[in-house]
């Protein structure tokens, strides 16, 4: 069985039986389409001394405007003493406001300010032009299959989570 080539199709037997050198070639196009993904974010974020956390923490704030804390926690799967970190940085620099809860006084409610807005607008709009491209390029076939498969591959917490998010019931 040749190797997973752009042009080459597959019966869902022949996915069944994939070799190990298919496999390894798909993991491989994973790895460098995440760079690809991630490069122009990455830019935009060098220039603010930031990285892919800081990006990881405004996105979902963004997708969930007053998400707590402990909420962003369990969603990015990090450590209290990291996500603190990135938190005090990007409220320090106005990008995030932190609010207290109006029910219970220890929740923080974490909300993006207009510069976090704007700066979320620009890393998002970066990755949704490369998605854009690539899902026009691969058709609506290939990307009905490639969210069936990017969701088979989540642990099944994740896929939950995803489904809340995807709902608005974060």
């Amino acid at each position: 069985m040749p190797g997973l080539g752009a042009t080459q199709t597959f019966s869902s037997d022949d996915l069944i039986f994939l070799s190990d050198e298919q496999l390894r070639q798909g993991i491989e196009a994973m790895f460098f389409a995440y760079r690809g993904f991630t490069a122009d974010p990455d830019r935009i974020l060098a220039e603010l001394d930031y990285g892919r956390a800081h990006h990881r923490a405004i996105h979902f704030i963004n997708r969930a405007p007053g998400t707590t804390v402990t909420n962003l926690l369990a969603i990015l799967g990090v450590t209290k003493q990291s996500l603190n970190r990135v938190l005090r940085r990007l409220i320090s620099d106005g990008l995030v406001e932190s609010r207290v809860g109006t029910l219970d006084k220890r929740e923080r409610h974490l909300h993006l300010t207009e510069a976090g807005c704007e700066l979320e607008g620009r890393l998002s709009d970066a990755q949704r032009a490369r998605l854009r491209a690539a899902f026009r390029d691969a058709g609506p076939e290939a990307v009905a299959g490639f969210r069936q498969v990017l969701e088979a591959m989540m642990d099944p917490d994740m896929r939950r989570a995803y489904a809340k998010l995807r709902e608005g019931r974060v």
